[in-house]
């Protein structure tokens, strides 16, 4: 699968799995949102977070995006690259940015936004372009 499809099927999905490595070498995986633009993945944490120190000590990532329950169901992408360390009021975040509202919008409605900006004071974002792609789709075999 190229990184266009595997951008169409996957990048609405509302949850990526970010592996990072920790100052002893063990990985470290996390559940985050995510929006995935042509150039690049880009994912949210806080600023200051333990994803985000791993990333400021050694770039190295693994995202992985899937769906399915069932063995017949399962399906998914698995992506390597090398993170930037970007904060949300980064110029280069605008688009990015806009695209993860209106992908999230409907999650942070009500007092969902407030209580998310109270909770999260610190937002940045992991710029990941695609350097190495992985999937697999047991629906097809």
């Amino acid at each position: 699968m190229d990184v266009d499809a595997a951008r169409r099927l996957f990048g609405g999905l509302p949850v990526v799995s970010v592996a990072t490595l920790d100052p002893d070498g063990s990985p470290h995986v996390v559940p985050l949102w995510f929006v995935w633009l042509e150039d690049a993945l880009y994912v949210s944490t806080r600023r200051g977070s333990r994803t985000w120190r791993n990333v400021r000590a050694d770039p190295r990532v693994a995202l992985t995006v899937d769906v399915g329950r069932a063995w017949t169901e399962i399906a998914g992408v698995t992506i390597r690259g090398l993170a930037e360390r970007l904060r949300a009021e980064d110029p280069a975040m605008r688009r990015p940015m806009s695209a993860w509202h209106e992908k999230y919008r409907s999650l942070l409605a009500g007092e969902g936004f407030a209580r998310f900006a109270e909770q999260v004071r610190d937002l940045g974002f992991l710029r990941v372009p695609p350097a190495v792609l992985a999937s697999w789709d047991h629906a097809r075999g």
